[in-house]
C-alpha cells in the first residue's frame, strides 16, 4: 500500500521536471501595438451620420471594420429605414445593408450593425 502513495508525488516531479527547461522564445515584436482592452470596449469614434428623420447619429467602430465603411453602411441603414419599420414595438430592424445586419430596441437610442464575421458597428442619437 506504501508504494500506491508514492505514485502522485513521482508523477508530479515528472510533471515539473520541464519547468527548469529553456525558456520559451520571445514573440516576435508586432508592426502595429495591439489597442488596449479599454479602447477595443470603447470603440474607434468615427463622427456623425443623418439618421431618421434627421436626427444626429454618432458612429462608432469596434473590431476590423473602418470609419468609411461605418459611415457607409449607417447610412444606407437610416435610408433605408421606413417609417412603418422606425415605429415597429420592436424598435427598428433588422434591416440588411450588404453583408451587414442593422437594427436597434424600442426607444433604443443606439443602433447597432454586425456581420457574420463579428464587424460591429454603433449609431447612438445625440
Amino acid at each position: 500500500m506504501k508504494s500506491l502513495a508514492v505514485l502522485p508525488a513521482a508523477f508530479a516531479v515528472v510533471l515539473l521536471s520541464g519547468c527548469g527547461a529553456d525558456p520559451a522564445p520571445a514573440a516576435a515584436p508586432s508592426s502595429s501595438p495591439a489597442p488596449a482592452a479599454d479602447q477595443v470596449l470603447a470603440g474607434t469614434p468615427c463622427g456623425e451620420v443623418t439618421g431618421f428623420q434627421g436626427a444626429k447619429n454618432k458612429v462608432v467602430v469596434r473590431g476590423k471594420a473602418d470609419c468609411a465603411e461605418a459611415t457607409r453602411v449607417l447610412t444606407d441603414y437610416f435610408a433605408k429605414l421606413t417609417p412603418a419599420e422606425a415605429a415597429s414595438p420592436q424598435g427598428p430592424g433588422p434591416v440588411v445593408v450588404g453583408p451587414w445586419t442593422c437594427g436597434s430596441g424600442p426607444n433604443d437610442p443606439v443602433t447597432s450593425c454586425s456581420t457574420e464575421d463579428e464587424r460591429q458597428i454603433e449609431a447612438t442619437r445625440s
